[in-house]
């Protein structure tokens, strides 16, 4: 197994990857070619199929495991395989679980650490409706443990949810500790809810892509509507709270041009919204630096709105 982190342009590569997108497109010229997504568990590469009439293109569809023989090239200092042959592959040619981009935290250890903070919460409201998903709700811990944070860009992998939400809870407990002006009980639960549509937002992997839910609503309205289940299964929940739960959930991207439908009205909901962000954009960060030994500028980067470089010191 030839993992996609470990390729060098030059090399001449054999091996089976996830099929995960395909397209195809024309060149300037007319002629017909496929642009291929093709991921294990160390990341994605892009593939181009230049000739996808010719012999040694076999039958194959999205989301097949297909064995691929090509060369491994750069374009604007990205690598790409051009591919010669697919066909796909046999059942007993691939582990599926080399082909799930997974957290390297232990996923046991951070849900242990996540409801650490679940049992410190003391308003009886709040910590009952924490406690219908995240205690009660064997098939929603499940899903949620394996949950990817986004198709792409922050947290995209098995596990990344898990680890966004519980680095979005510490960011909440140092606010907490560093200002008197938060109710610890509604952060630590709004942070806890707060992308928890994106169960629902998005299908589990292989796939990792938008449900139509996802599509139609999108994980803020999901995530609304699954606190509000929680919030009526709790007798006598005090309507403001919930209102201002359910706050913290709409707010939590803090500008109508992210997808949020309020902006943050609530101290607890700004806290919430700087700890989402921070977290989102220094995982993106690690991301484009990852496996990026070189100290040159890296390119402008559209996030970033910058070209960006790791330090000269490391």
């Amino acid at each position: 197994m030839r993992y996609i982190n470990t390729l060098r342009e030059g090399e001449t590569i054999r091996n089976v990857y996830l099929c995960k997108g395909k397209r195809s497109a024309e060149t300037r010229n007319g002629k017909p070619y496929d642009n291929l997504i093709l991921q294990d568990k160390t990341g994605t590469l892009d593939g181009k199929v230049w000739d996808p009439n010719s012999q040694g293109i076999a039958e194959y569809e999205e989301m097949d495991f297909i064995e691929v023989y090509g060369e491994v090239t750069s374009y604007n200092g990205n690598l790409q395989m051009n591919i010669r042959q697919i066909r796909k592959a046999e059942e007993s040619e691939y582990a599926p679980a080399d082909y799930m981009p997974v957290s390297e935290k232990s996923v046991d250890g951070m849900y242990e650490m996540l409801l650490s903070y679940v049992r410190q919460i003391e308003n009886p409201y709040l910590k009952k409706a924490v406690e219908y998903y995240f205690v009660d709700d064997p098939e929603f811990i499940k899903r949620f443990q394996a949950h990817s944070a986004a198709k792409s860009v922050h947290h995209g992998f098995s596990g990344g949810l898990l680890e966004h939400t519980l680095s979005v809870v510490k960011m909440c407990e140092y606010f907490v500790n560093a200002y008197t002006i938060f109710n610890k009980d509604l952060l630590y639960a709004a942070a806890l809810f707060h992308d928890i549509g994106k169960t629902k937002e998005l299908s589990p992997f292989p796939e990792n892509d938008y449900t139509d839910d996802g599509q139609l609503l999108g994980h803020i309205v999901i995530g609304v509507e699954m606190a509000d289940e929680a919030i009526r299964s709790v007798e006598g929940f005090p309507p403001k709270l919930a209102s201002e739960l359910k706050h913290c959930i709409i707010a939590h991207h803090g500008e109508l041009e992210y997808g949020s439908p309020k902006k943050p009205a609530l101290a607890e909901a700004l806290a919430l919204n700087h700890a989402d962000c921070a977290d989102a954009r220094f995982q993106t960060l690690k991301e484009v630096f990852k496996d990026k030994n070189s100290k040159d500028w890296l390119g402008y980067n559209r996030l970033f709105e910058s070209n960006l470089r790791k330090t000269s010191i490391s």
